[in-house]
């Protein structure tokens, strides 16, 4: 059974920083183009950051380009995103993504295989 998991959200002010973690079990990340959607409440999904993990080229939507760096470690299970300067804005319900057949990112939602339940961030004014 592929899960991702995801952990690391939580509440923080404004300004503030979170890291978030994704954990992968049943498939590995060595082939696939990995990421993170998020969605705030009565908003849809929407692209946040991706990197092709053998390639290790990144992607970031506009909203977060020089806030947030999506990483990974020498695991071939492993996720990160690094949430600086945090704006109350980004909050939302963060997913971990991922897909095999994409050559490039897309922020179509429903062309990712494989999500996580999702953790929640909260950005206090």
């Amino acid at each position: 059974q592929v899960q991702l998991v995801e952990s690391g959200g939580g509440l923080v002010q404004a300004g503030g920083s979170l890291r978030l973690s994704c954990a992968a079990s049943g498939l590995t990340f060595s082939r696939y183009i990995v990421g993170w959607f998020r969605q705030a409440p009565g908003k849809e999904r929407e692209f946040v950051a991706a990197i092709r993990w053998s390639a290790d080229d990144t992607y970031y939507a506009d909203s977060v380009k020089g806030r947030f760096t999506i990483s990974r470690d020498n695991a071939e299970t492993a996720l990160y995103l690094q949430m600086n300067s945090l704006k109350p804005e980004d909050t939302a319900l963060y997913y971990c993504v991922a897909d095999r057949s994409l050559n490039v990112y897309t922020n179509n939602p429903s062309r990712w295989d494989y999500w996580g339940q999702g953790t929640q961030v909260t950005v206090s004014s």
